[in-house]
């Protein structure tokens, strides 16, 4: 988007690489973006302006919730008195029931960024398994069609089922970026189901895995959605407002300044913003109000379930930048005063957040991915891409930069393809670092044309059609393609068997 309404609008309407749905998103989010009446701080408006943080796109005039969390559990239960749906009797009433409700999520972008625990969903109208099978493939197809986002993501339950066999089944034989997807491991997760999830990653890049102890702790009965945001079920991620850390150093003018000084303003800046944009959607719009998910319990306003996010990207950037660090073995992911530092950060970040009394909800600290216009900012706490050591490492960073991240962080591995001739070998992995203290891991094959960008998924098929001016059904295409040309996301350190 630029500050030129006329050529915003031409330009959505003449490219040739966006589908009809698309553009017509495009149009609407001009519109939404020709005013802003949101009643910003003078602070959030300076470090808006310094480019130290930034809305996510969500609009100057949010009427809606960046992430909708709806309880599908009690939606199948009761039924719809809105959508005039009875509580489902078969597996083709209730993957119709999903269905009806999926299409009127009131969030950002008009689509669900969570479809539900779908194992545990339909694992009880699973009766005959090639009717169940038949009836899943029609649901995973439309969803893939139709809300056409790697945005969307569905959650499968750590015990084994037979509905989450197809679903591993299916995965892995689509091969489609939509929907995205995690299984919720926990230590009594049978190893044959997870060796079935691992090997079905290896093969279509999903499910990635969450540390379901971690995040129950946390956010007591959660979904993962969109790019590993966690919310409550039931809940809602009100805002998402990112804190730009590689852009800190400029504004500090020591490590002492930036910890003491420059990271207590900065929290309040973003937490400010949070309020302002929250005070807009909750009470300006009435956005709870006016939907039946609230009239019908699906979600719910009050304290545990209403979350203001506060991302962050380029902590490594960060730290290199205030320490003044440039040989590779000092620099942040390989030397211990990057890293100590790089956890002092963390840790002000977090009680400086703690400290701060929320006016809707609670706040949830969120290791951010990334979007298409970045080019200075590692995601999260994350180790550049290029500078990555070797494997137990990398995890052990991942684990001490994002412990406080109780909405959401991730790190992802490729493997060669010889890894999954042994998918024991990523069950010790990642039943190792989730015993360390890791929240979540995801890990592909290197050669799939189904690849993770950032949390997200695309094809590197697609890609290359979007490069050529072609249409591609995946929205995420257009920010994989741009997020891989600036930051090189898909160049990633593969990893082998063995050399690690």
């Amino acid at each position: 988007m630029t500050n030129d309404m006329t050529q915003d609008i031409l330009y959505t309407i003449k490219n040739p690489r966006v589908t009809f749905r698309q553009r017509l998103k495009d149009m609407a989010k001009i519109a939404e973006n020709s005013v802003e009446l949101v009643r910003y701080t003078e602070k959030s408006r300076e470090y808006f302006e310094n480019g130290a943080m930034m809305d996510m796109f969500e609009g100057k005039t949010p009427y809606r919730t960046r992430y909708c969390v709806p309880d599908y559990e009690l939606f199948l239960r009761q039924g719809s008195k809105f959508l005039m749906l009875e509580p489902p009797k078969d597996i083709w009433d209730a993957v119709g029931n999903l269905l009806c409700l999926y299409h009127n999520i009131p969030a950002d972008g008009g689509l669900p960024v969570y479809i539900g625990c779908l194992d545990e969903l339909l694992e009880p109208f699973v009766r005959e398994e090639a009717e169940a099978e038949k009836a899943i493939r029609f649901l995973l197809t439309h969803v893939d069609r139709t809300i056409s986002n790697a945005f969307c993501h569905a959650n499968l339950g750590p015990r084994d089922s037979k509905a989450g066999r197809i679903i591993l089944k299916l995965t892995a034989e689509m091969q489609r970026p939509c929907p995205n997807m995690t299984l919720l491991y926990r230590e009594d997760t049978p190893d044959d189901y997870l060796r079935a999830a691992l090997d079905t990653a290896m093969t279509a890049a999903k499910p990635s895995f969450a540390n379901d102890a971690l995040y129950r702790k946390d956010m007591g009965n959660y979904a993962v959605v969109s790019c590993y945001n966690v919310l409550p079920i039931g809940g809602c991620g009100l805002t998402l407002v990112r804190l730009n850390m590689h852009k800190l150093p400029e504004l500090a003018e020591s490590p002492e300044d930036l910890l003491n000084r420059v990271i207590p303003d900065a929290v309040t800046a973003v937490c400010d913003a949070i309020d302002s944009r929250c005070e807009f959607i909750v009470d300006d719009c009435s956005y709870y109000e006016n939907t039946f998910l609230y009239d019908e319990g699906l979600i719910k306003k009050d304290r545990d379930h209403m979350i203001g996010m506060f991302g962050f990207v380029g902590l490594a950037e960060c730290v290199n930048g205030v320490l003044g660090l440039h040989r590779p073995e000092e620099r942040f992911g390989k030397g211990k005063e990057a890293d100590a530092f790089g956890e002092k950060i963390m840790r002000r970040l977090r009680e400086e957040i703690d400290k701060r009394p929320c006016r809707y909800g609670k706040y949830g600290l969120h290791a951010q991915v990334g979007v298409m216009e970045d080019s200075g900012g590692t995601p999260g706490g994350r180790i550049p891409i290029g500078e990555e050591p070797e494997l137990p490492f990398q995890i052990m960073n991942f684990i001490r930069m994002h412990r406080d991240c109780d909405a959401g962080c991730g790190e992802l591995f490729p493997f060669e393809e010889t890894v999954k001739r042994n998918p024991q070998y990523l069950a010790d992995i990642m039943k190792g670092a989730f015993r360390s203290g890791a929240r979540y891991l995801s890990f592909y094959g290197s050669d799939s044309d189904l690849v993770r960008v950032t949390g997200y998924l695309v094809k590197k098929s697609d890609i290359e059609k979007f490069r050529n001016n072609e249409a591609t059904l995946n929205e995420a295409t257009v920010n994989g393609s741009e997020v891989h040309r600036n930051l090189h996301l898909l160049d990633r350190k593969v990893r082998g068997e063995a050399k690690e």
